[in-house]
């Protein structure tokens, strides 16, 4: 007897799901998929920050350098193909900021429905569905747990009728060992334990006898558990697959790589660095910064000595057209119908007509010889005015007609007029064999303008 006590006293710790109890794990899981729930929107949160911060990044990164490279020295095929990449930075950018709106718009507000439409949470204590889930199992664990209490409950006074019996017959054997003459002390021991004995086998019949009715309600007890823990195994599927289902879209989200706006982006970009060609940058370097450019070479331009004489000071009015025909050619904003400037013929009639007719050919000619004396013509500077031959202004033609601009127009030299589309001024003086104007602004600025510019007032 002693060594079936002792068997049966030995403690086996069970985590079973079948403990009464421990269903618990499966109640919480529950409540745990509303927690998962909300950690996969902070995910999504979390992520749709970093592609809207990379796409802005990308963005500052594209309009800094495509500035550093309009205003570079680098030209031509290759410009386009180094400026492609900062094209191709604006259009990632784009698309980042497309998955930024699908995480979002589309996954993230999909999760957030769903979670509202499978979890509902209760005014006091949890969700509704945590409540189903422990009542299910509570009403499914409650008879056999009852008969497990009784079950244990008989075991435990089975295991003290044992411990008592086993005392009683400590004592007896020791009363032998010690020779004891006294016959009713002995025979009182004896008594004990055939009293405990018999106590023992009562108990241990009760406990048999409820270990018996225990397995009787255990199939029908694991078969209500089965049922249960399947009804909420199918909740749970229900959460997996759709997560599963989700983490697919966000993965067609971020994958640019199968979305056929990336795929033109970097054919596009590749297309523009395969068409940088060196021979054909060069060739437009040699022509509008090297020998091909055109040039308005000297020509002999034979003087006409039947007008009057022309002073020193046109000379330097010669040298001023010249400079400004050779600035005018690279900086006129619109080009005329095969129009070259070369000079301001009004302002030499002027300088002509001030020139006395009745100075002889021999003292003109000897004005003329500067060249032979290492002066410099360009630099001659008359006496008259302060050194500046721009403020020569010649006659007037006697021209007034009201003009209104076509185009914006910065004047480019000190004797030209700067105007803005649609303002209207006074055009006082024929236009010249360069395209040239001259005309004064409301505010009576007198100077030079392309006739093209603008266009009369009728």
């Amino acid at each position: 007897m002693s060594g079936s006590y002792n068997d049966s006293m030995i403690d086996v710790s069970s985590d079973s799901f079948w403990e009464v109890g421990n269903y618990k794990r499966t109640v919480r899981r529950v409540d745990d998929g509303s927690r998962l729930c909300n950690d996969l929107m902070n995910c999504l949160h979390e992520r749709a920050r970093i592609e809207k911060s990379y796409a802005q990044q990308l963005t500052e990164w594209s309009k800094r350098w495509r500035q550093l490279i309009e205003k570079g020295p680098q030209y031509g095929t290759l410009e386009r193909a180094w400026g492609a990449l900062c094209t191709e930075a604006e259009k990632v950018s784009e698309l980042h900021m497309e998955v930024k709106a699908a995480l979002m718009g589309e996954d993230f507000e999909k999760l957030k429905v769903w979670q509202r439409d499978y979890y509902h949470k209760q005014m006091i204590g949890g969700f509704k569905e945590t409540k189903e889930a422990d009542d299910g199992f509570r009403k499914a664990q409650k008879p056999w747990a009852k008969k497990l209490k009784e079950m244990e409950t008989m075991k435990k006074v089975y295991h003290g009728a044992c411990k008592e019996e086993k005392l009683a017959t400590s004592r007896e054997n020791n009363s032998k060992l010690e020779n004891n003459s006294n016959p009713e002390a002995q025979k009182k021991l004896q008594d004990k334990v055939e009293k405990c004995q018999q106590e023992m086998e009562k108990t241990k019949e009760r406990y048999e006898k409820s270990l018996e009715e225990l397995d009787k309600v255990t199939p029908q007890y694991m078969e209500n558990m089965e049922q249960v823990f399947e009804q909420w195994q199918q909740f749970e599927d229900k959460r997996i697959t759709f997560f599963k289902a989700l983490l697919l879209e966000v993965k067609h989200h971020l994958d640019l790589s199968t979305n056929h706006k990336f795929q033109t982006v970097y054919q596009t970009l590749e297309d523009t660095i395969s068409a940088a060609d060196a021979e054909e940058d060069l060739k437009w370097f040699r022509s509008n910064h090297g020998p091909g450019m055109p040039m308005n070479w000297p020509q002999f331009e034979n003087v006409d000595w039947s007008r009057s004489s022309r002073s020193r000071r046109s000379i330097v009015d010669w040298s001023i057209d010249l400079n400004r025909t050779l600035s005018r050619r690279e900086t006129k904003k619109k080009p005329s119908n095969g129009v070259t400037l070369t000079g301001i013929s009004q302002m030499e009639e002027q300088q002509a007509a001030k020139s006395s007719s009745s100075t002889s050919s021999v003292e003109k000619s000897h004005e003329w010889s500067d060249e032979e004396t290492g002066v410099n013509p360009f630099f001659i500077e008359d006496a008259n005015d302060d050194g500046n031959p721009f403020e020569v202004e010649p006659a007037s033609s006697g021209v007034s007609v009201a003009v209104r601009a076509l185009f914006d127009y910065e004047g480019q030299e000190q004797d030209e007029l700067s105007f803005k589309a649609g303002e209207e001024f006074t055009k006082i003086g024929n236009e010249d064999d360069q395209g040239w104007c001259r005309g004064r602004l409301k505010d009576c600025v007198v100077g030079l303008y392309p006739a093209n510019y603008v266009e009369d007032i009728q």
